[in-house]
């Protein structure tokens, strides 16, 4: 199949699209993606791009082609409405020029945030009538709301209009989360169109080498949260706990990744004397974290008690698990649902930081045996439902549902 991929992030960018355009190039279908200047998290144009370099290239056999775009900057809420029309515009340009010597046979939207990202996809369809695939991994206007902070009845009306408008577009919705159907399915009769997709874990951290070079950790029962350091994983509750353990030295937090929030973990760390029980060790790449997760006991994902953060499933869930690792967990709806479904860690609520000090006293009283228990548990249970292969498996029977109709 010659299939495009439309998303605003991509490599050198960690995002999942990344694995989706290797893996079905690497079976055979011919791959083109279209993106975006690499420029996420920090707001600053990668090394070795710009609007004169590496605009087009080719990495593992997949074809790439960066559209413009106005840089996310510090990601003030002007700066990223900019940021996202600006990819939008351009990427719909060079979506324009693509009709005149490409046919596809499917174009799958990559939508982590912002929804704008469909844009390049829709004109193609209305050019080629080729069928949109659109993998839905944040949900608007919600997001915009609650992560957001938009409150304006308009400009949330606006953007759910747009957000019908993508979806009655779309051959099929694919859905990261069981819990997106409600919100989806309230906004008109998708029922036929919804599937479940979900994230599956790099392979370069279910079987990666766990010796890559990273820091020296202290000694103790570490405590690990590795990703965003953003307004979604509630990092003030997390700190909060860590300021209630601070006088059981043994239990070392360590924070591995960087984000919006992560001068506040800082100055939160120096004004409370936590430097004995807390570490930031800053951002490493996706290679690193099979080395990192063999030195942790547990590790820690949390998220806000929010409407829209209680439909989602972390993506570091799936990580956490491949890594044959326990889990303790702060949040609430599916997340938590599906940990307490494997049996591979406590859950407590949402914001709840006294019990999650609590909790996490308890499991650094447990064996070794009962803590790897909890580790084989999440791994069988990644096994049988967030491997790439599989997950690339569903996709590809997805597509030719649509693309390669059976022959009677």
């Amino acid at each position: 199949m010659k299939i495009l991929i439309v998303t605003q992030y991509y490599f050198p960018e960690n995002f999942k699209s990344n694995d989706l355009s290797f893996e079905l190039q690497k079976r055979g279908h011919e791959v083109t993606v279209l993106t975006g200047l690499p420029n996420y998290p920090e707001g600053k144009m990668y090394d070795g791009y710009g609007i004169f370099k590496n605009r087009r290239q080719e990495i593992n056999g997949v074809k790439i082609i960066r559209s413009l775009l106005l840089l996310r900057g510090k990601g003030g809420g002007i700066r990223l409405f900019l940021n996202y029309f600006s990819f939008a515009f351009f990427a719909s340009i060079k979506s324009f020029f693509l009709n005149f010597n490409n046919k596809y046979d499917a174009v799958i939207v990559h939508e982590p945030s912002p929804i704008t990202q469909f844009y390049p996809a829709l004109l193609l369809k209305k050019l080629q009538n080729v069928p949109v695939y659109f993998w839905v991994m944040d949900l608007w206007p919600e997001s915009l709301e609650i992560a957001g902070g938009v409150k304006n009845k308009s400009v949330l009306g606006f953007f759910e209009k747009m957000v019908i408008n993508f979806y009655k577009n779309s051959e099929k919705i694919l859905i990261t989360s069981k819990g997106f159907k409600k919100s989806i399915l309230e906004k008109g009769d998708f029922e036929s169109k919804l599937e479940y997709f979900p994230n599956w874990a790099e392979d370069s951290i279910s079987q990666g080498d766990q010796n890559f070079p990273v820091p020296e950790l202290p000694d103790g029962f570490k405590v690990m949260f590795a990703g965003n350091v953003g307004e979604a994983q509630d990092l003030e509750a997390i700190i909060n706990a860590a300021l209630e353990l601070k006088n059981n030295p043994e239990i070392k937090l360590v924070i591995v990744g960087d984000g919006r929030k992560m001068s506040y973990v800082q100055e939160f760390i120096e004004k409370n004397s936590l430097q004995k029980t807390v570490f930031t060790v800053g951002r490493f790449p996706v290679e690193a974290m099979a080395s990192f997760f063999a030195k942790a006991d547990v590790m820690l994902v949390s998220l806000k008690d929010d409407k829209i953060f209680n439909l989602t499933v972390p993506a570091k869930v799936q990580a956490y698990m491949s890594a044959s690792k326990p889990i303790v967990a702060m949040l609430n709806g599916e997340g938590a649902e599906i940990i307490e479904e494997a049996k591979c860690g406590v859950v407590v609520s949402a914001g709840d930081s006294k019990k999650l000090a609590e909790t996490i006293l308890k499991m650094a009283t447990l064996s070794n045996l009962e803590l790897k228990q909890m580790g084989e548990n999440s791994r069988n249970f990644f096994l049988e439902n967030y491997q790439l292969s599989s997950c690339i498996d569903n996709l590809e029977r997805i597509l030719k549902l649509k693309t390669v109709p059976e022959k009677k």
